[in-house]
């Protein structure tokens, strides 16, 4: 593990392999899924090959052969999928250049040591006008509960400890698909809000999605008892509805890009406008330096 790694890629997988022997919980990728699916049915084109990169479970890889999205869909993830597969780490993709029509990720690439180079091995992998759509979490993604375990540690314990991963925001991810050489890059942002019994329930949840504390610098003793009361007392002191539920904030990120091709649209160059924009807007050009009359 390199030394600049934020997050325990080999702790991940095998979590994600204790959920998927217990029984995952899958309700958030199963949204991911179908709004994937509904994203990708409105691009008027047919893709030949597709690879799903690091998504746990089988749900959008299913969706895109149900929906017959893509003509042949393999996966490509650390631990091995139903079907088609290829074990591979998101951080080292074993695909040649120009070699995909459409790359697909679901809830997993905010946990990729080196998201820029992880972009840019994906726009290389993808032919001339592929494209790729992701969906990881971001921006307030579990800030309840990061707050809460906070406050109860410092009062506890007198200091806090990393436990929810640092999650980026929507301006910094559109910026790096741009960095990473995509053409149209957009990004946006869907908030769920999930509603639970308790702050322990929420934790049960993220166990059955391989979803606990991965960061490399967390604490390796166990968390003290009087702690995670406490915690759980702040929890539904600040994040509670009138009905005693608690609040739990995810962030869904969806980041699409093209690999440029000359057909896509491109921007005007400077200078090239036919029509003053003060025309179309029926108003008077004012030269730089001077200032507009009372």
């Amino acid at each position: 593990m390199p030394d600049s790694a934020v997050f325990d890629r080999p702790l991940l997988a095998l979590r994600r392999a204790h959920a998927r022997e217990r029984g995952a919980e899958t309700f958030l990728l199963d949204h991911v899924a179908h709004d994937l699916a509904e994203r990708l049915s409105v691009v008027l084109r047919k893709f030949e090959l597709a690879a799903d990169l690091g998504t746990p479970g089988d749900a959008v890889r299913d969706l895109l052969v149900e929906r017959k999205l893509a003509a042949r869909v393999i996966a490509a993830g650390p631990a091995p999928q139903n079907g088609c597969a290829i074990i591979a780490d998101e951080e080292a993709l074993p695909f040649a250049d120009a070699s995909l029509d459409l790359a697909v990720s679901a809830l997993s690439l905010h946990f990729v040591n080196d998201l820029p180079g992880t972009l840019i091995q994906i726009r290389r992998a993808l032919k001339p006008d592929g494209l790729f759509l992701c969906a990881l979490l971001g921006g307030n993604t579990l800030t309840e509960l990061r707050q809460s375990f906070a406050a109860a540690e410092a009062e506890i314990e007198g200091g806090i400890s990393p436990r929810v991963a640092p999650f980026a925001d929507l301006r910094d991810l559109g910026a790096l698909l741009q960095r990473a050489g995509f053409a149209l890059p957009v990004a946006d942002l869907d908030r769920l809000i999930v509603r639970y019994a308790d702050a322990f329930s929420l934790m049960h949840d993220l166990r059955r999605m391989g979803a606990t504390n991965i960061l490399v610098e967390r604490r390796r003793k166990p968390t003290r008892r009087a702690t995670l009361l406490r915690m759980a007392e702040i929890y539904r002191e600040r994040f509670s509805d009138p009905d005693g539920r608690v609040r739990a904030t995810f962030d869904i990120i969806w980041l699409s890009g093209w690999a440029p091709h000359a057909s896509q649209q491109q921007p005007l160059k400077p200078g090239s406008a036919r029509r003053r924009l003060a025309d179309a807007l029926k108003t008077s050009e004012i030269p730089a330096g001077e200032k507009a009359g009372r």
